[in-house]
């Protein structure tokens, strides 16, 4: 059986296995979906404890909206159309949520704006988690110094176009996650995902996860705020499924139902080895495509052999999780280091050391064999000769491929 196995933007990488060698191509569910304009339209007409974004709108002096940038395959484009439909866009301003990611590229603002950015260009702001002037609004219960983009304080209504799927120490994107990682400072960004250090921080986890619980303080802060969110949840091929608008809180909870039908994938039993693919554009760097090793992880026997397969076009990403990823030899000792200070990225480097002290990890990138090797994974060129090195070290073994591992999440069915 020939596979083709998703790498980069238009690439594609062949692997060869007979019935025998592979126990099953895990995707996202199917799902039926229609009109997405018609969808987007029947969210704005019917929206959740909210009137209609246009009464919403109707006399704003200060409306800015908070856009994701462009890691995120979240619809804005076509959301913001739909908008434009019933309120002048050129009226208001542009948040886009970087956290702390770099700001977007000329091509990528493109892809988040569509066709009306040459008319938005100069009302569009990245967010800066380091230089833009920040507002404190208290503490968390967990001691997080809630600290939010100023642009978005100030704003006397505020519009968050965002995509909801699962996340792997956050339990979902969407909602919240907009304040904080989003448009929130650099400390309260450190602060908040040093409690992803937690077994309680997974995927599909709300309740008892203190990443959630402190990003929903967050929104605390701000209570009062005018806030209406359009929340899309897609499916396996990036379409409009389903979309809540309206009450930040009301339309996250029913966007976290229509994920769990899209991304969470029953399976009957773990595999030898599990080829996860982080597609574009989750595939920017080693410290997003990350998230593709997490949720292969649930699919994984213990001693077997998980497949990392992405393009890492801009390299690493965060440097610092790499440093501490790499400071032993031993992945144990890695995790006991991290017992100490903190700093942003050293979830990523427990993550991935946890996966390494129970499995092998192999990766096929456009990585250097070198950085690859100090992050615990031993580098091979194509998928075909990492799975068929994995397959003789393992004799029998049976392969399970996760086709969007960055966002499918498998669960054993009891």
């Amino acid at each position: 059986m020939r596979l083709e196995i998703r790498y980069g933007r238009d690439g594609y990488q062949p692997l060869e296995l007979s019935e025998e060698e592979l126990i099953g191509v895990i995707s996202p569910n199917e799902v039926e979906v229609g009109d997405p304009v018609e969808e987007i339209d029947r969210s704005l007409r019917e929206p959740l404890s909210s009137p209609p974004i246009e009464d919403f709108l109707a006399g704003g002096d200060d409306v800015v909206f908070i856009v994701n940038d462009g890691t995120r395959p979240t619809p804005t484009a076509a959301v913001l159309e739909r908008i434009a439909q019933r309120y002048d866009l050129r009226k208001a301003r542009f948040l886009i949520a970087t956290g702390t990611h770099r700001a977007p590229t000329e091509e990528e603002y493109r892809l988040i704006f569509g066709g009306l950015y040459d008319s938005l260009e100069g009302r569009i702001h990245s967010h800066d988690s380091v230089a833009d002037e920040m507002v404190h609004l208290g503490s968390s219960k967990n001691g997080t110094p809630m600290e939010v983009n100023r642009m978005a304080v100030d704003a006397d209504r505020l519009v968050i176009i965002t995509s909801v799927e699962p996340h792997y120490f956050a339990g979902y994107t969407g909602g919240r996650k907009s304040f904080l990682p989003g448009v929130a400072s650099y400390a309260t960004i450190e602060a908040n995902h040093r409690l992803a250090m937690s077994d309680s921080a997974q995927a599909l986890v709300l309740e008892g996860n203190p990443v959630h619980e402190d990003m929903m303080d967050a929104l605390r802060a701000v209570e009062g705020k005018r806030i209406f969110s359009v929340q899309a949840v897609l499916d396996r091929h990036h379409r409009v499924y389903r979309v809540a608008s309206g009450d930040l809180h009301q339309a996250f909870r029913a966007a976290t139902c229509w994920a769990d039908e899209v991304f969470s994938v029953g399976i009957e039993g773990k595999a030898d080895v599990v080829v996860s693919v982080a597609p574009y554009p989750m595939d920017v760097d080693l410290y997003q495509s990350q998230k593709a090793l997490d949720n292969g992880k649930w699919a994984l026997r213990k001693g077997g052999v998980l497949v990392l397969v992405s393009k890492c076009r801009e390299g690493i990403g965060h440097g610092t999780f790499l440093r501490q990823l790499s400071c032993s030899n031993d992945p144990s000792a890695v995790l006991e280091g991290l017992d100490g200070e903190y700093r942003l990225g050293y979830h990523k480097a427990a993550k991935m050391a946890e996966i390494a002290s129970w499995a092998r990890i192999f990766a096929v990138t456009d990585l250097d064999d070198e950085l690859v090797r100090q992050a615990h994974m031993v580098p091979f060129s194509t998928v075909e000769e990492a799975v068929r090195q994995a397959l003789r070290d393992m004799p029998g073994a049976r392969v399970m491929l996760l086709t969007d591992g960055s966002m499918t999440v498998p669960k054993v069915i009891p």
